[in-house]
């Protein structure tokens, strides 16, 4: 790790332990903040991708990298002072090319370390606990994304926080395009709340925030392609600026196939 990024972490951890001073407990006692993300997480079926790279071509970390308590961490994912997972991108960093905005980011893997690509029958879930800071407008927090079957690159569903605590679902239409948003509540930024995208039967989606689930149809158009989980901080602003993006903590990921 250079001396930037232990730089940049040190300032990060500084302002989360202001935050979580004034909310009063943390969320996750067990979770040991001397250790990089994969001595707390099983991150063996996880590839990262940061928001730095070559324009079009973000820098990824295989699963491998990620795994036990001294695995990869940097100023953009690292270890934050009660334990959390916690990704940092700037509205400035590198993005892929069918996007405008960076994420730091967790994409589903297979245990043999090729790209998760499940298919939509059977029932797939998601679940997280989460936290936000430093959101300059809204954040993905968490995504089901097409994988193969066709060309489109779209997401068959992606779950945004807001700066002003709104957590908003955004289900697409069809492969081809075009987002229904579906208001899921409110959370205070800088408080810890949960989730859960799950796919049943392969034809309904359901998106549990707080305990409470609703369930959205899944159109036939999306029968042919195969899904994958994403999770973390997907910006969804982009600027010049390298203060300006969004935080995300993370205090539990668990993914179940069935």
């Amino acid at each position: 790790m250079t001396k930037l990024s232990r730089a940049l972490m040190a300032t990060a951890a500084a302002c989360l332990s202001g935050v979580i001073g004034i909310l009063g407990s943390t969320p996750a006692a067990a979770l040991d903040n001397t250790v990089a993300p994969g001595g707390n997480f099983d991150l063996s079926t996880w590839e990262l991708q940061e928001p730095v790279g070559s324009p079009g071509s973000p820098t990824t970390i295989s699963p491998s990298r990620l795994e036990g308590p001294n695995g990869y961490q940097d100023a953009y994912f690292y270890t934050g002072p009660d334990g959390g997972m916690t990704f940092w991108d700037p509205e400035s960093g590198v993005t892929t090319p069918n996007s405008n905005y960076a994420r730091s980011e967790l994409r589903e893997m297979n245990p043999d370390g090729s790209a998760a690509d499940w298919a939509l029958s059977g029932d797939h879930q998601l679940e997280v606990r989460v936290r936000a800071f430093s959101i300059t407008s809204h954040v993905c927090v968490g995504q089901i994304h097409l994988g193969s079957g066709g060309t489109s690159t779209k997401p068959l569903v992606e779950l945004y926080y807001h700066a002003n605590g709104d957590i908003v679902a955004g289900t697409e239409n069809s492969p081809s395009g075009g987002q229904t948003l579906h208001p899921l509540g409110n959370v205070p930024v800088g408080s810890t709340w949960g989730y859960t995208l799950a796919i049943s039967n392969g034809s309904t989606l359901n998106i549990t925030v707080n305990g409470v689930t609703t369930s959205y149809p899944i159109p036939s158009s999306f029968a042919p392609y195969h899904q994958y989980f994403k999770a973390g901080s997907y910006n969804q602003t982009s600027s010049t600026s390298t203060t300006k993006g969004a935080r995300i903590v993370i205090y539990r990921l668990h993914i179940t196939h069935g």
